[in-house]
């Protein structure tokens, strides 16, 4: 089955050059893109409260106040990696302008949970594979219909982090291949570590809970046009929808 396992990974990591749609749209100003990062935000919370939490506590391997306690532990972690970042910043440049300019650690936290979130997905692909040839493609499938309102939404972080669209859809496609490699590692070591998953999906978790709220929303708050604002409110609520309606009818766990 391992050839099948390679070809649905490879087929869920091509949707993220679903960014090759915003390259080419000379429409894509700033307007659009606060858009994204308000779907983006949305899409990050719901996934973090309706998927990779409740799988995490659902797999019973870890009691729920662990699986909290790495929540919380990963939320630290990024919090002190943001303030050593501005710290390290601050020595060396003017502080002020480091602040409101310097955006390019928001794209790597964003890229290490979403690194984290495509492993698992490969678990999840190769254990579905091996429980049969028709459970892997229907499982497949779910992940697909999943990840493309994911990727549309990590391309916008990046791209609101600072990176040129192309260098987004580079680095977005790359993780998004981490899917194949844990896909590997599952068929071959899976037994190993099969019960450290549920903690990888809570730190991933920290790691959107942090992303959405301390720096995502924030930054959607600046907005002071009030149809703006409430353009911003509806994407952030079609972010949580959209993951909530394919959870509801394409559950994953």
């Amino acid at each position: 089955m391992l050839l099948p396992i390679i070809i649905a990974t490879t087929t869920v990591g091509l949707i993220a050059l679903i960014g090759v749609v915003f390259i080419f749209n000379k429409e894509f100003n700033r307007h659009l893109l606060s858009s994204i990062i308000s779907l983006a935000a949305g899409a990050l919370l719901a996934t973090t409260f309706l998927d990779l939490l409740p799988e995490a506590i659902e797999a019973k391997n870890f009691e729920p106040h662990a699986i909290f306690a790495t929540v919380l532990s990963s939320i630290l972690f990024f919090f002190l990696t943001e303030r050593i970042v501005y710290w390290h910043h601050c020595r060396c440049d003017d502080c002020h302008r480091q602040h409101t300019k310097d955006k390019k650690h928001l794209a790597y936290f964003n890229l290490a949970g979403d690194a984290i979130h495509n492993l698992i997905d490969g678990f999840l692909i190769a254990s579905a594979f091996l429980l049969g040839f028709k459970t892997g493609m229907v499982v497949t499938v779910a992940v697909i219909l999943h990840e493309i309102p994911q990727e549309i939404s990590d391309f916008g972080v990046l791209i609101y982090a600072g990176f040129s669209k192309m260098k987004a859809l580079i680095y977005n496609f790359s993780i998004a291949l981490l899917a194949i490699l844990g896909a590997i590692i599952f068929y071959f070591f899976g037994t190993t570590f099969i019960t450290l998953i549920p903690l990888m999906a809570a730190f991933a978790a920290g790691n959107f809970i942090y992303l959405a709220t301390a720096d995502l929303i924030p930054e959607l708050q600046h907005e002071t046009d009030p149809k703006k604002i409430i353009v911003h409110s509806l994407w952030l609520i079609i972010g949580v929808l959209i993951i909530f309606l394919g959870g509801k009818f394409l559950p994953h766990g």
